[in-house]
C-alpha cells in the first residue's frame, strides 16, 4: 500500500460564550483538525483499498492528540466526530478508509469513550465544506451533546486529495434544553446510554 503523502494540516478552536441567552458559567469549546493528503486512488478504480487504513493510523493518533491538547487534556473532552472530504478525482469509498484510523485514534486517547464516533463524508471540489456530527464520547443518546462543526479549507481538496477530519468538543450545546438522557445519568455499559 502507498505511504501517506501529507500536504498540510489545519487546526482550529472555536469558543462559544452564549447563543443569545444568558452567558453560561463555562464556555463551549470545539476543536477541529484537518489533514490534507494525496489520494493514492484518485483517477482510477482500485478494488483492494483496505490496506491504506494501516498507514493512516499514526496520522489519526497525532491529530487526536493535538485536539486533546487544544482542549486541555482528555478529561476536558466530552464530544467527538470525524469525516472526510474527497477531491473530484476520488470516490466516496476512499473517505470511508478514515473510519477506523480516525475513530479508534480518538477512542484510544479518551477513557470511557464507548460511543461510536459519528461520521460523514462527501466528494467535492476545492473549497468544499463538511459538517461533522458530534455526539457524547460515552453515550450516543445524550441529546445535549448532539452538535456539529463545519470544517474545510480554502485550497482543498484538490482533485487528487482527501481532507481527513477529526473534531472534539468540551461539552453540551450552549443553552441545551431539548431533554433526553442527561450526561450525569450515563451508565456507560453499551455506548448508547
Amino acid at each position: 500500500m502507498p505511504d501517506v503523502n501529507l500536504r498540510k494540516t489545519l487546526f482550529s478552536l472555536e469558543e462559544i460564550f452564549h447563543e443569545g441567552g444568558p452567558a453560561p458559567a463555562t464556555s463551549l469549546r470545539r476543536v477541529s483538525g484537518l489533514a490534507i493528503i494525496e489520494n493514492p486512488f484518485a483517477g482510477r478504480y482500485v478494488e483492494d483499498i483496505q490496506g491504506f487504513m494501516e498507514p493512516l493510523k499514526p496520522l489519526g493518533l497525532s491529530m487526536a492528540q493535538k485536539l486533546v491538547d487544544m482542549l486541555g487534556g482528555p478529561d476536558q473532552v466530552q464530544g467527538y466526530g470525524k469525516g472526510a472530504i474527497i477531491g473530484e478525482g476520488g470516490e466516496l469509498e476512499h473517505g470511508a478508509l478514515w473510519h477506523a484510523p480516525g475513530g479508534y485514534a480518538m477512542r484510544e486517547l479518551l477513557d470511557n469513550s464507548n460511543a461510536i464516533v459519528p461520521s460523514t463524508k462527501k466528494v467535492t471540489g476545492v473549497g468544499g465544506r463538511l459538517d461533522i456530527p458530534i455526539t457524547h464520547i460515552n453515550a450516543s443518546y445524550v441529546r445535549s451533546h448532539f452538535d456539529a462543526m463545519e470544517v474545510g479549507g480554502n485550497d482543498c481538496p484538490r482533485a487528487n486529495e482527501m481532507v481527513l477530519a477529526l473534531v472534539m468538543s468540551s461539552g453540551a450545546r450552549i443553552h441545551n434544553r431539548a431533554g433526553g438522557l442527561d450526561a450525569a445519568d450515563i451508565k456507560g455499559e453499551d455506548g448508547l446510554r
